[in-house]
This record gives C-alpha cells, structure tokens and sequence, in this order.
C-alpha cells in the first residue's frame, strides 16, 4: 500500500488544524495519513476554548496498533498536549518500538495560531527537549524556537536545538514580521544549508503551520530527501494559502483556512 505517516495530533472541530490537517496534507504526498489522536479540543477556526488530552496509555494502544499493522515511513507529532504524551513518544523512539529508520517530523505546538494554551508551556518545554534527539526536522515557529532553544536570535536558536540533539531544524520568521517576504532556514547538524523566501500573504491563517510540517512528512515518507521536500512543502504551502477559505469573509482579521485540496 501507500507508504504511511502516523501522525500523533489532537481533534480540532474546525478541520482547520490538527488531525484533519494531516490527514489532508499528507494525501496531497501521495501517502496515507495514520492518525493516533492525542486530544479532543475545544475550538473554532478563530479561538481556542480548552481541551480534554488523551490518556497516554490509550495514544499509545493506537500508535501501536498501527505500527504493528501499516507500513509506516514517517513519524509526525502536532498537539500532543501533556508531557505524560510526550515522554510517551519518546519512550516508544528509546525503546525502539518505532525504528530509529522511520524519520520523525516534530512540530512542537505549544499554543495554536487560534490563540489559547494547548498545555503548560513551561513543562511542555522541558519535555519537548527529551524529544529532540530522535527529530529528524523540527518545525517550530519562532515563539516556541526560542522558548524551547532559549535563545532570542533565531539562527542561534537553530543552533541550540541542533546542540539538544535534533537533527535539522527549519526556521519559519512568518511570526516576526509584518511586512516583507518570509524567509525561512534550514539548518542541518548546526550548519544553515538551505534557504527560501515566501510571499507574504495579506491575512491570517488557522493550521498552516500543521500543514507544513505533515507535507514535509508526507514527502519523507514517500522517500524524498529532506531539502527536496522542504522545497516542495513550500511550494504546495503557497497555493493552499492563495485559494484559502474565508469563514467570515466581512473580518479583514479574521482567519483563513488553507485550501488543501488546490492543485499546484
């Protein structure tokens, strides 16, 4: 079959963000989307109200069942929203239940685009970095690069996620400024060997950041090397947000939900 991405990611009810997401970003790759979901939230395309996270034991009783049944290719983590998940996780990489093999695509959420808390961000931070040595690529955005590096400089931060033990790091600094092209990094191994200028778009949009990091996946999963994908990620990224969906189209700031179905 498809090669497959498990993505560990929470319930948004909007379909704007989270599990939806990566079940249609990663389609778009040509692979299939597994999902063991970790959360139930509460939220619109516009706010997030709270959310009930999923128990550990029961995240990993559905990561399981699927490793032991699908092909899976890549790994992909969203909202995992406690740091019992996140330990969780990473137990199952140090204990080899998932193969060292199986690239692993981290987007370390720690508040959603919606605004609201997906968890205490302070214990979500320190968990996070025992995670960092099994990530292929992390995708932070630039709130949770510095508070996950400590470091307030962006490539610096890159640097010190590398030094935690990730394995690349692409840096995003759509949050940092208004105006201007997107210009985004990829450091591998501590060294920036990749970068790439976007479009800014007028408007703000709800699950971009989800859609990213499950194409790159998607890709991975699919056999692409890292660069390649990040390059096409982007590419695809662009079109989703040019044919968005506006909910309430009358709100110059309200948000836009990525079209992911658009053909690039």
């Amino acid at each position: 079959m498809r090669p497959v991405v498990l993505c560990f990611s929470g319930l948004d009810p909007s379909g704007g963000a989270g599990l939806q997401a990566d079940i249609e970003a990663i389609g778009q790759t040509g692979a299939h989307a597994a999902i063991a979901c970790t959360a139930v939230t509460i939220q619109s395309s516009q706010q997030v109200f709270g959310f009930d996270a999923c128990a550990a034991d029961l995240v990993q009783a559905q990561a399981i069942a699927v490793l032991d049944d699908l092909p899976v290719s890549a790994i992909k983590s969203g909202m995992l929203g406690t740091t019992d998940n996140i330990a969780m996780l990473t137990r199952l990489f140090a204990e080899e239940k998932i193969s060292k093999d199986i690239p692993f695509v981290l987007d370390p959420v720690l508040v959603a685009n919606s605004g609201g808390s997906l968890g205490d961000e302070k214990t979500l931070v320190s968990a996070f970095r025992q995670l960092l040595p099994y990530a292929t690529l992390i995708t932070p955005n630039t709130h949770e690069l510095r508070a996950l590096s400590g470091e307030q400089d962006l490539h610096s931060g890159a640097k010190q996620l590398c030094a935690q033990g990730a394995h690349a790091v692409l840096v995003k600094t759509s949050h940092d400024f208004e105006d201007g092209d997107i210009e985004q990094y990829l450091y591998i191994e501590g060294e920036m060997v990749h970068k790439s200028t976007l479009p800014r778009l007028d408007g703000e949009f709800h699950g971009s950041g989800c859609s990213l990091a499950s194409f790159i996946a998607g890709r991975l999963a699919m056999g692409g090397a890292l660069i390649d994908a990040i390059k096409a990620a982007d590419s695809w990224i662009i079109q989703t947000l040019r044919a968005a969906d506006a909910p309430h189209p009358n709100d110059a700031q309200a948000q836009l939900i990525p079209n992911r179905f658009v053909s690039f």
